[in-house]
C-alpha cells in the first residue's frame, strides 16, 4: 500500500474526519504520513486539545479498512474513474474558496472541471410546464457560448437541464449524492451515458453509497461551489434547490433567479430570493452573459482610455490603482485594502463600470478592463 491514492481515500472513511477537519490536517501532513507516523504531532496545530487529538490519533492507529479501499481503486481502474484529490491540478479550482469542499472526488467524464465558464441549473423535482419551457428556452439561447452546465441529474428542472444542454451541444456534469456503481433514478441511466461522453459526472461518495437524503445537501454545496453561478429556475420555498442557492450566497457566488406569478408556488421560491435580495432577477440568457461579463466588450480606443483615466476621482483612482497592482480582487478586498468606507467604494465601483473602466466578473470579483 504505497500509493498515495491509498491513503487519499482512507483519509475519507476515517470516523470522525469531515472534510474541513481533513483539510486542516492536510496543512500539516500528508494522508501517507497520518497513517504512516508513528506518533502524529497535532499540538503544533491550533484548537485542537488533548482530548480531540487522542480521539483523531487512534482513528488513524486503528484504521482497518483498507481492504474497501483496494476493491474502491478496482473498480475505478475497471471503469476508468479519475480520483480528483484537493492537491491535484485537475481538482475543481472554484471548490477550494470553499471551507467544507470534499478533499477526494470521483469522476467520470471528459469536461473539463476547470472551465472558464460554469453555471449550475436547479429548480423543482416537479416541474410546470412554465419551467420547462423556460430552461429549454434558456440553454438553447446559451448554445453558442462555450459554458458547462453542472445540476444534480435528479427529476425535474435538473434532468430537463442535462438533456437540453446535450440536445445544444453543450457539456454538462452531473454531480451525483451516491457512489458511481449506481444511478438514481434509474430512468437516468441512459442520459448519464451519453453525459459521460459528452460532460461527466462527479461524486464524493464511494460506491455502495445510497443516495440517503443526507447525502443531498452535501452533493448540492459541489453543485453550488464548482459553479460561476447558480440559476435557478422553479421552486417552492422549501424546496431542495433553494439550499443550494442559499449554500451559493454563503460562498459568494451569484445567484439568479426566474422570477414566476405570486400565486404559483412552484415560483415561491424563486419569488423569495428576488425579494429578499437573495438572487438576481433573470429574465433571458443575454442578461445573464451580461451580468457575468461573458459578453465581447467593446474596446476603448486609447485616446478614450486616456480621458478616462484624466476625470478619475480621487476614490476611483485608489481602485484603479489597486487593481492595476494585484491584477483583480473581490469587494471584500477593495474594501480593506482601499481604507475608503463601503458606499465610497461602491459609488467608485459603479462609477468605474459605467465608464467600462473595469469588468465584473463572477463572485463579485473585479479586475481593469
Amino acid at each position: 500500500m504505497n500509493h498515495p491514492l491509498y491513503y487519499q481515500i482512507a483519509l475519507t472513511m476515517v470516523p470522525g474526519i469531515g472534510c474541513v477537519l481533513a483539510r486542516k490536517l492536510l496543512e500539516y501532513y500528508t494522508p501517507e504520513e497520518l497513517f504512516t507516523s508513528p506518533k502524529i504531532s497535532l499540538n503544533k496545530i491550533e484548537n485542537f486539545g488533548e482530548i480531540r487529538t487522542d480521539k483523531i490519533r487512534k482513528g488513524f492507529q486503528y484504521f482497518d479498512r483498507f481492504g474497501m479501499v483496494e476493491r474502491e481503486i478496482e473498480f475505478m481502474d475497471k471503469y476508468k474513474i479519475q480520483p480528483l484529490f484537493i492537491t491535484d491540478t485537475t481538482y475543481p479550482k472554484r471548490l477550494l474558496n470553499c471551507y467544507d469542499a470534499p478533499v477526494l472526488l470521483y469522476y467520470r467524464g471528459n469536461a473539463n472541471l476547470n472551465h472558464s465558464r460554469i453555471v449550475a441549473i436547479v429548480g423543482s423535482r416537479t416541474n410546470t410546464d412554465y419551467g420547462k419551457t423556460i430552461t429549454e428556452e434558456f440553454i438553447n439561447a446559451l448554445s453558442q457560448q462555450d459554458i458547462l452546465v453542472v445540476s444534480g441529474l435528479a427529476y425535474g428542472i435538473d434532468s430537463i437541464a442535462h438533456k437540453a444542454s446535450l440536445k445544444n451541444q453543450l457539456q454538462t456534469v452531473g454531480v451525483l449524492a451516491h457512489g458511481l456503481d449506481k444511478m438514481y433514478p434509474a430512468s437516468h441511466t441512459d442520459m448519464a451515458k451519453e453525459m459521460v461522453k459528452q460532460g461527466g459526472l462527479l461524486t464524493e461518495f464511494m460506491t455502495h453509497t445510497k443516495p440517503d437524503s443526507h447525502n443531498f445537501p452535501s452533493r448540492n454545496r459541489i453543485v453550488a461551489g464548482m459553479s460561476d453561478a447558480t440559476i435557478v429556475v422553479e421552486t417552492e420555498v422549501k424546496g431542495g434547490s433553494m439550499i443550494t442557492a442559499e449554500l451559493a450566497n454563503g460562498y459568494n457566488k451569484d445567484v439568479f433567479a426566474f422570477p414566476g406569478k405570486i400565486t404559483d408556488k412552484k415560483s415561491g421560491g424563486c419569488n423569495y430570493l428576488i425579494k429578499n435580495n437573495k438572487a438576481i432577477l433573470l429574465t433571458d440568457a443575454h442578461q445573464l452573459l451580461e451580468t457575468l461579463g461573458w459578453q465581447e466588450n467593446k474596446k476603448l480606443t486609447k485616446k478614450k482610455t486616456k480621458e478616462l483615466f484624466i476625470t478619475l476621482t480621487a476614490e476611483e483612482k485608489i481602485i484603479v490603482e489597486l487593481l492595476n497592482l494585484h491584477s483583480q480582487l473581490s469587494i471584500d478586498e477593495l474594501n480593506f485594502k482601499s481604507a475608503l468606507s463601503s458606499s465610497a467604494v461602491a459609488g467608485a465601483m459603479l462609477s468605474l463600470e459605467m465608464q467600462h473602466v473595469i469588468q465584473a466578473l463572477p463572485g463579485k470579483i473585479y479586475r481593469l478592463n
